[in-house]
C-alpha cells in the first residue's frame, strides 16, 4: 500500500463527497436510465422491470459498502485491481483488472453508441440532417462505422485530459441539468399512466426458473450496467480529499438517489406505454411520442444527451486510471503509469483508453456491449465482496474510517447475490466473458514471464545471456524484495 500511495502521490487530490455524488450519479444516470429499462420491460419482465432495477440497485448498494471499506483503508488508484491485488494476490488482481478493464471500455462505447442513438434520431433528424446508414452503425448492423459516437467519445477524452478539475466542473452542472429533466419526465408522466399497462406486472412467459423469479433476474443482471459508476468512484480515491469519508458518502449517495429515480422512471414509462413496445433505443422520447407530448420529447432528449455525456465522462476517467495503475504496477507497459507533470493526469493511459473505446463505439452494437460489461462487473461485486473477510484480518492495513455493518453476514452475502446474478446472465455472454479473461491470462503470462527475456536481451551482452541462461528458470523463484545477488 505504501508503494501504491507513494507513486499515487504525482496526482492531485481535488474531489470531495459532493464532486464523487456528481461523478456516481453521471455514470449511474446514462445509458442505463434512458434506454435500459424499456429494453429489460419488453425483453425480460414487463411492468416488473422497476422490481429489477431495485433489486439491483439493493445488491449494488450492498457492494458499495464493500468498495467504501476498501477506499477507506487503502485510498489509492485502481479500484478493485488494487484491491485484488493486496488482498488476494498479484494473479487475481490481475484477473480483475484485466475485468474491469472490459468493463470500462465497453462502458464507454455502450454509452457513446447510446448518445449517437438519441442525437441521430432526435436531433439531426429533426433539422432535416439525415447521416447515411454506413455512418450510423457499424458493419455488425448493415453500416461502416457510427461516426457520432466516436466523435462523442473523442469530445469527452478532451475534457478528460485537461484534468480532474475540469471534468468535475462540467459534470456538476451537466448532474443538476439532467436529474431535473429525469423528475419533470416522472411528474409529467404521472398524468399520462394508464392502468390497463400494469396488467400483467409480471407476465408468465417471463417467470421462468428459478422459482419463477428468471425473467426479473435477468433483467437485474443487466440492470447491473447501470450501477458500476461507484466501482469508477472508488477509482478515483487516489484523487479525493479524505478518502476514508468522503468515498463512502460519494457511493452511497450515488445509490441511494439513483434507485429512487431509476424505480420511479421505470414505472412511470411502462405506466404510459404497453412493455410491448418499448424495446426501441429511445423509450422515453418514444413514450412521450405516444402520448402527444412532442415538445416535452425534445426535453428528454436533451437530459438523455447530457445524462449519457456525464455517464461518458465518469467512466472514461476511471477507465483511464485503471489503466493508469496496471502501468505503474508494471503489468502493463510502464508508459502507462506515466503521469503528465503540466496536466497532472496520465495522458498515456487516457490516449488509450479513449483509441480502444472508440473503436467498440463506432463498430459495435449497443446491446452487444452491455451484455458484456455486466459479466466483468459482477465478478469484481463478487471478488471485493468476499474480499472484506480477509481484509479484516490483515494487521498490516489499518482502517479508522468506513467499516461493512453486519460482518461477515452482509459481505458474504453481497458475494453470493453477485455470483448468482452471473449465473442468470445470458450463456453467449458467459462463454465471451470467460474467453476474455482466458486472453487475460494469456497476456499476463508473455508479458510478465517472456518479458524478462526480452528485459535480459535489451540489458545484457551477448556473452552475459549465454552466462545467464541455465539459471533463469530459477530467477522465477526470486520474491520481490530480496537482494539482486
Amino acid at each position: 500500500i505504501d508503494t501504491y500511495l507513494k507513486s499515487d502521490a504525482r496526482l492531485v487530490r481535488s474531489l470531495n463527497a459532493r464532486d464523487l455524488i456528481a461523478l456516481g450519479i453521471g455514470a449511474v444516470i446514462g445509458t442505463g436510465i434512458f434506454i435500459l429499462p424499456g429494453h429489460e420491460a419488453a425483453d425480460h419482465s414487463g411492468p416488473a422491470v422497476a422490481v429489477a432495477f431495485l433489486l439491483a440497485a439493493v445488491v449494488s448498494g450492498i457492494v458499495g459498502m464493500a468498495y467504501a471499506e476498501f477506499s477507506s483503508a487503502m485510498p489509492v488508484a485502481g479500484s478493485a485491481y488494487s484491491f485484488g491485488s493486496i488482498i488476494y494476490g498479484e494473479i487475481v488482481g490481475w484477473i480483475l483488472g484485466w475485468s474491469l478493464l472490459l468493463e470500462y471500455f465497453l462502458a464507454v462505447s455502450a454509452e457513446a453508441t447510446g448518445f449517437a442513438s438519441y442525437f441521430n434520431d432526435n436531433i439531426l433528424n429533426s433539422f432535416g440532417f439525415n447521416l447515411p446508414k454506413s455512418l450510423q452503425a457499424g458493419p455488425l448492423q448493415g453500416g461502416i462505422i457510427n461516426l457520432s459516437a466516436v466523435l462523442i467519445t473523442l469530445i469527452v477524452a478532451f475534457i478528460i485530459y485537461q484534468g480532474a478539475n475540469l471534468s468535475k466542473r462540467v459534470e456538476n452542472i451537466a448532474v443538476i441539468i439532467k436529474v431535473s429533466i429525469i423528475i419533470l419526465f416522472i411528474i409529467i408522466g404521472i398524468f399520462y399512466i394508464k392502468a390497463d399497462n400494469y396488467i400483467p406486472f409480471y407476465p408468465k412467459k417471463f417467470q421462468t426458473a428459478p422459482f419463477g423469479i428468471g425473467g426479473i433476474s435477468t433483467a437485474a443482471a443487466t440492470a447491473f450496467f447501470a450501477f458500476i459508476g461507484f466501482d469508477a468512484l472508488a477509482s478515483n480515491s487516489a484523487e479525493t480529499i479524505k478518502p476514508e469519508k468522503n468515498v463512502v458518502r460519494g457511493i452511497l449517495g450515488t445509490v441511494l438517489i439513483s434507485v429512487v429515480l431509476y424505480v420511479a422512471f421505470s414505472l412511470v414509462l411502462t405506466g404510459m406505454v404497453n412493455y410491448k413496445k418499448l424495446g426501441v433505443d429511445d423509450p422515453a422520447a418514444y413514450a412521450l411520442k405516444s402520448v402527444g407530448l412532442h415538445s416535452f420529447n425534445k426535453i428528454i432528449t436533451l437530459g438523455a444527451l447530457i445524462g449519457i455525456f456525464t455517464a461518458m465522462l465518469t467512466m472514461l476517467l476511471g477507465g483511464s486510471r485503471l489503466l493508469y495503475a496496471l502501468g505503474r504496477d508494471h503489468l502493463l507497459p510502464p508508459a502507462m503509469g506515466k503521469v503528465d507533470k503540466f496536466r497532472e493526469v496520465p495522458d498515456n493511459a487516457i490516449i488509450i483508453a479513449t483509441i480502444v473505446a472508440a473503436f467498440f463505439a463506432g463498430l459495435v452494437p449497443l446491446f452487444e456491449l452491455a451484455a458484456l460489461i455486466n459479466a466483468g462487473t459482477l465478478l469484481a461485486f463478487t471478488l471485493i465482496s468476499f474480499g472484506i473477510i480477509p481484509l479484516r484480518k490483515r494487521k498490516d492495513i489499518v482502517n479508522k474510517g468506513f467499516k461493512m455493518p453486519l460482518y461477515p453476514v452482509l459481505p458474504v452475502l453481497a458475494g453470493i447475490f453477485s455470483l448468482y446474478f452471473i449465473l442468470m446472465l445470458p450463456i453467449l455472454t458467459k462463454i465471451m466473458v470467460t474467453l476474455w479473461l482466458i486472453v487475460g491470462l494469456l497476456v499476463y503470462i508473455f508479458y510478465l514471464y517472456f518479458g524478462m527475456y526480452f528485459y535480459l536481451l535489451k540489458k545484457l551482452t551477448v556473452g552475459q545471456v549465454r552466462w545467464l541462461m541455465p539459471v533463469i528458470p530459477a530467477l522465477w523463484k526470486v520474491e520481490v524484495g530480496e537482494s539482486p545477488e
